[in-house]
């Protein structure tokens, strides 16, 4: 498979071995590399560096992006994801009726925490009203399954990122000294909820573990076919779309940032 080809690799196997010259290919032709730990879920993530030529330029704007520009931002972020969230739940549902209730709610910046507020309703009514706990570190299969999901869509928003010049570290939200990935994650957050839904048809399948057909399916969410502003396409093309698109908003060209809107459904 030529390395042009190629947008995103996840390794999953512990005795793999890598030449130089191939972790340099991929990155020279923009892929991005990820390296699962012994638990099987992602651990490390390997990004080109080379080949955008306005770094320098766009991190200054990033750096110097006024906080009610990055604050509006936000605020469509938000809504998109409690959006997304909500197609995900049945159409007759009194919890999707209240993420609906709550979008037009979301101010500049979600002071008042509308993101949370959605979450409690959201995750409470995601597997038809069965208990379910979101936990980050794992434990459980539904929640190993939704860390494995949401760390290749993060690892393909990075990507996007560094190919539009920006620097995933600065975010518009996120914001902690330890974490490389601040506008990575906030760019994650409407993405989330389609993860969501190739988790709970897996889990109605009947899986039972992290296992390479769930892996599959999730990484195949990067194929999926989603609309960006006036053009339709894969959603690993669509995120270079909403990056270009960031950088118009930060540079005070636009004002709203195109996000991806799934054409079709997630399959299981």
């Amino acid at each position: 498979m030529p390395c042009e080809d190629i947008g995103v690799v996840v390794v999953d196997h512990g005795e793999v071995t890598y030449t130089h010259q191939a972790l340099a290919r991929l990155v020279e032709f923009g892929a991005a590399v990820v390296f699962c730990g012994a638990n099987h879920l992602p651990a490390g993530l390997l990004l080109p560096l080379a080949g955008q030529t306005e770094v320098a330029h766009r991190t200054l704007i990033q750096a110097a992006a006024a906080r009610p520009v990055r604050k509006r931002l936000w605020k469509q972020i938000i809504r998109t994801k409690v959006r997304h969230q909500a197609d995900n739940l049945p159409t007759d549902s009194a919890a999707r009726r209240h993420l609906e209730e709550l979008i037009p709610r979301v101010r500049s910046g979600d002071p008042d925490n509308i993101e949370a507020q959605a979450a409690r309703v959201y995750w409470s009514a995601w597997l038809d009203g069965a208990p379910f706990r979101r936990e980050t570190d794992g434990g459980d299969v539904a929640n190993g399954l939704l860390n494995y999901g949401y760390a290749v869509a993060r690892a393909a928003v990075a990507r996007a990122l560094v190919a539009a010049g920006l620097n995933p570290a600065l975010g518009l939200h996120h914001r902690h000294r330890a974490n490389p990935f601040c506008l990575a994650d906030d760019l994650l957050e409407p993405l989330r909820p389609w993860v969501d839904v190739i988790v709970s048809h897996r889990l109605a399948a009947g899986v039972q573990s992290v296992d390479r057909a769930s892996k599959t399916a999730l990484v195949e969410l990067l194929t999926r076919t989603v609309k960006c502003g006036d053009q339709t396409g894969p959603l690993m093309v669509a995120l270079h779309r909403t990056c270009a698109s960031l950088v118009r908003c930060l540079a005070g060209a636009d004002r709203t940032m195109l996000l991806p809107r799934l054409v079709t459904e997630p399959a299981p």
